[in-house]
């Protein structure tokens, strides 16, 4: 498949990284020609300095026999115009856009997007994936990332080892011996900063943060497996009411299950009023997260959770360890440079959100387009979680896990039969229809693209 991608920045050079490596025809331009070199210097791509919505620039990067457009640069007019050149020049067959600005994607001027105005086939808000992925941050205190699976049936866990872990020092394989009615599977174990797909024989050991798939309703057991209490969050208090800030906030607000209590901190007056008009119960204080004054006035010692979404990451970081030193249990920030992340554990901070992760993982779902419904990236692109429809034309139809040949990297987490959800075992059968969850290494996508049957079903 020919791509070409608008913008070299984080996200653009990470999906530059997922589609070259999986032998694609990849072209990045980008305006910047230091981003395009070291797109150029380190991936198998090609790159194109200029504009993107240029015309002439695009013709230079192929457009005529290109078959998908990504637009991913910091800018929405561009994005939106070189999707627009992209259709009507050279009738590019799939384009997907960035968006950023609220405006753009209020659903009462969706007709913006139709082919014969705006011809804008996925739209992406970085803004609503990392809302959605803070919202379930908090939904699953105890993790430090999750992701939902399978329609909502399943999910896949974050979860740190700790010594009050009772399964610390035990097999894998005992697992199932231990708890025989627990529908949970170990997918992925990181220890000493290296993410690797275990065997039925290796141990969990104190340090690990292992990514476990489980199905919803065994959820609290899985928890207390792992040695995790799960305390449900009454009141919340978010530091940053900007986008990402004012959506969780609304979203809390809009709950019908249960009444969560939240605290809106902004430090720029402008934004801090734009969120107290748009708030009915909220309360939103205005001044800086980091005022120890000002958060004994939002009550953190007594807050269940700290979420700190500002656009800063050191921010965040020290406003999320300082409500931890106040007395909050839990703390979540937002973090855009991967490499901060290892400061997690050390500083005491429970988890984090990676936004270019989850924009990522939200763009590979539009581009494994065949029968793959879901992608979630893990880790700084280290390995993902697929969820895609078994075709009965794939190598997988009609045989049994043991006898199906994955790659070493490869996981088979769990399988959706009709409405219910199965534990994989060796002699589980996957049939045509079913659809299944795969933890793959990056390295391994490629066969696993080959065993699914989806590279050559993108049209």
């Amino acid at each position: 498949m020919k791509v070409i991608i608008c913008g070299a920045g984080q996200v653009g050079w990470q999906i530059a990284r997922h589609l070259s490596g999986e032998r694609n025809d990849v072209t990045v331009v980008d305006n910047n020609p230091d981003l395009v070199r070291r797109a150029t210097d380190t991936l198998d791509v090609q790159g194109i300095a200029g504009f993107a919505s240029y015309p002439d620039v695009l013709d230079r990067a192929g457009a005529r026999d290109a078959d998908m457009i990504i637009a991913a640069t910091y800018s929405d007019e561009v994005n939106m115009v070189t999707c627009q050149v992209a259709h009507s020049v050279f009738a590019i067959p799939r384009k997907i856009a960035r968006l950023r600005s609220q405006s753009y994607l209020t659903a009462i001027y969706s007709d913006l997007y139709r082919r014969d105005h705006l011809p804008i086939d996925v739209v992406i808000s970085p803004e609503r994936e990392v809302a959605e992925a803070a919202l379930q941050r908090l939904a699953s205190p105890a993790a430090f990332d999750t992701e939902t699976f399978l329609g909502g049936r399943a999910q896949l866990l974050g979860i740190t080892i700790e010594e009050e872990c009772p399964v610390v020092n035990t097999p894998l394989r005992q697992l199932n011996e231990l708890f025989p009615t627990l529908r949970i599977v170990v997918v992925g174990v990181r220890r000493e900063g290296t993410l690797f797909a275990p065997e039925p024989g290796d141990q969990l050991f104190v340090g690990d943060e292992c990514y476990v798939f489980v199905v919803n309703e065994d959820v609290p057991r899985t928890m207390e497996v792992f040695g995790k209490t799960s305390k449900t969050q009454e009141r919340v208090v978010i530091i940053g009411g900007g986008n990402v800030g004012l959506a969780v906030a609304s979203a809390l607000e809009s709950r019908t299950d249960r009444r969560i209590r939240a605290k809106v901190i902004e430090k720029k007056r402008r934004f801090a009023e734009i969120a107290a008009d748009a708030l009915e119960r909220t309360i939103v204080l205005h001044g800086d997260g980091l005022d120890s004054a000002l958060l004994a006035e939002a009550n953190i010692s007594r807050a269940d959770a700290i979420l700190c979404v500002t656009d800063d990451d050191k921010t965040n970081m020290l406003a999320a360890v300082r409500a931890k030193t106040e007395g909050c249990p839990m703390a979540i920030a937002l973090i855009n440079d991967p490499t901060l992340t290892t400061m997690m554990g050390p500083l005491g901070i429970d988890a984090y959100i990676n936004p270019r992760a989850t924009t990522v993982s939200s763009i590979l779902r539009h581009i494994r387009h065949g029968r793959v419904r879901g992608v979630y990236s893990i880790g700084d692109a280290e390995a993902e979680m697929i969820e895609a429809e078994v075709l009965s034309t794939s190598p997988i139809a009609g045989q049994r896990v043991r006898d199906i040949d994955f790659p070493e990297g490869v996981l088979v987490g769990g399988i959706l039969k009709g409405d219910r959800v199965v534990k994989p075992g060796s002699d589980t059968r996957v049939d045509e229809g079913d659809v299944i969850c795969l933890f793959s290494m990056a390295s391994d996508v490629p066969e696993v693209e080959r065993l699914l049957q989806v590279s050559i079903d993108f049209f």
